[in-house]
């Protein structure tokens, strides 16, 4: 499975981006994917994950309600659209995928996930 992350910008604090993520290859065999971000000098963090199906969602708390996951099934691509950015939202977001369902809580963990996109950089300005 390959990925192919997109959409990184700059943007001003209340706006909005909307990232993409295609994948390639095998994906069939996906159950899931997420994005994580990884701000400068900080650890890779969960930011919202979606099944293949497109029927489960899951967000990180600080994000709900601004950031929304979906799958466009024809393109085999998962969006994630943010709006009311903030400066705390600036990092680095990959997108990742799993062939297996992971355990409940370990689903916002980036080592429940085997395949990794490059990084698309987003730079919120106050």
């Amino acid at each position: 499975v390959q990925l192919q992350a997109s959409g990184g910008g700059l943007v001003q604090a209340g706006g909005s981006l909307r990232l993409s993520c295609t994948a390639s290859g095998r994906t069939v065999s996906i159950y899931a994917m997420a994005w994580f971000r990884q701000a400068p000098g900080k650890e890779r963090e969960f930011v919202a994950g979606i099944s293949w199906n497109g029927v489960n969602t899951y967000y990180e708390a600080s994000v709900q309600g601004r950031v929304t996951i979906s799958r466009d099934e024809s393109k085999n691509t998962v969006i994630l659209q943010m709006n009311s950015l903030k400066p705390e939202d600036t990092g680095d977001y990959y997108c990742a995928a799993t062939l297996r369902r992971p355990i409940l809580s370990q689903r916002s963990k980036s080592d429940a996930y085997g395949y990794w996109g490059q990084g698309t950089l987003v730079t919120v300005s106050s």
